[in-house]
């Protein structure tokens, strides 16, 4: 399982989700617009759905889901991964997966290019 807002989606993002792809069958978690805002201060550039139908087409992920507004961990207990792969800078709700998800490997992904390739630096 992985998760992300994959706005602008590029090649750091399809890197990425190539890497999570190693580790088994791929669920990928979409940000929703609101958490985004909540989280960055700004909305993201694509909404929800158009974010979702990109990382489909790249047809790497098994499923591809919009994230719950409510409770930041459901699709974990929806889905039920064995492996959740994070991003080298991926930060938000993740010092506690380990200690909340004891039966789940966390599994930390490299950096693809991260100088050219990262969101914020194509979006200046």
């Amino acid at each position: 399982m992985a998760f992300g807002t994959f706005d602008l989606l590029h090649p750091g993002h399809v890197n990425f989700l190539k890497q999570a792809k190693k580790h088994g069958r791929l669920t990928v978690i979409i940000a929703r617009d609101r958490t985004v805002k909540r989280i960055k201060g700004k909305l993201p550039w694509h909404s929800e759905t158009k974010r979702q139908q990109a990382v489909l087409s790249l047809n790497l992920a098994a499923r591809v889901v919009l994230g719950s507004l409510t409770d930041k961990y459901a699709a974990i207990r929806k889905y039920r991964p064995n492996i959740i792969a994070l991003g080298y800078d991926q930060n938000h709700f993740t010092k506690e997966l380990a200690s909340r998800f004891k039966n789940i490997k966390i599994v930390r992904l490299k950096a693809f290019k991260p100088n050219k390739f990262k969101t914020s630096l194509i979006k200046k």
